[in-house]
């Protein structure tokens, strides 16, 4: 494998501009984000994402796959830009780093492009801080099957690193959009799909709620858990999550996978 070229300078302008990208701003205009590591960029060229360009240090590197994945991605003609260790080292997030850092085109996110099957199980998360908790839910959600990963009122951009990170490179697999509460709302309920609103006060415990039919398992924020606008919405149904201890909340992405998991369970017992 050849490289284009070699950048040593940490005042080089792509190597200033790489860096910029871990803010959302500069994401957000040039419609672009980083995917770091070997794995995530992995299973980012094995999936629909249209990657701009990779730089790479060799002598980063920690996996013997790693000159393959970059023949691999100069046959497909993406381009490739070596990086000293000190250059690599200013647009890396990570400790101990891998050498590997790619530069992926974004996508459509909008809720109209979403297309569910017959019988979808959604998950639905409202306003979510933090962004290992966000690529968490990526994770918890692929491994579940979920139809699809809705988020609505971002607080975080899914397309930041860390939820890449997080995500373990789930954000490349899983069918997601980004929308409003109001928008999101309208549509679950023009496709008939049941709701299902955690929440700490609930009377009536995850495991006792039917997931068989189009469901929809909403998560609220760390802070404030679901808005006002899920839990007085028509229909809804309001679940919890039994806690026998001191504690009275539990991660989000853990109460994610408790009540997927439920769902996945029902949902196997019936097909057999």
């Amino acid at each position: 494998m050849k490289a284009h070229e070699v950048i040593s300078s940490r005042q080089n302008p792509r190597v200033q501009a790489l860096a910029r990208l871990r803010e959302r701003g500069d994401r957000r205009e040039r419609g672009v984000f980083l995917v770091e590591g070997f794995r995530e960029l992995s299973r980012a060229l094995a999936s629909r994402v249209e990657m701009a360009e990779i730089y790479f240090c060799p002598a980063l590197f920690k996996n013997s796959e790693s000159h393959s994945l970059l023949d691999g991605a100069m046959q497909r003609g993406i381009t490739l830009c070596e990086l000293g260790e000190s250059a690599f080292e200013k647009v890396s997030g990570r400790e101990g780093a891998d050498g590997l850092l790619g530069v992926a085109k974004m996508w459509d996110v909008s809720l109209d492009v979403l297309k569910l099957p017959e019988n979808p199980l959604l998950l639905v998360i409202e306003a979510v801080e933090k962004p290992g908790n966000l690529g968490a839910l990526f994770r918890t959600a692929d491994s579940a099957g979920c139809s699809a990963l809705i988020c609505c009122d971002p607080v975080t951009d899914a397309f930041n690193p860390s939820v890449v990170r997080a995500s373990q490179g789930a954000l490349f697999s899983m069918p997601f959009a980004v929308s409003t509460v109001s928008t999101v709302e309208a549509f679950l309920r023009d496709r008939n799909v049941s709701v299902f609103a955690t929440a700490p006060a609930a009377t009536e415990v995850y495991w006792a709620m039917d997931f068989r039919g189009a469901s929809a398992i909403l998560l609220g924020s760390e802070k404030d858990g679901l808005s006002e606008s899920w839990l007085t919405m028509a229909n809804v149904k309001k679940i919890s999550i039994p806690q026998a201890g001191l504690s009275d909340s539990l991660n989000v992405a853990t109460a994610g996978a408790i009540c997927l998991y439920e769902a996945v369970r029902q949902r196997s017992a019936t097909a057999r």
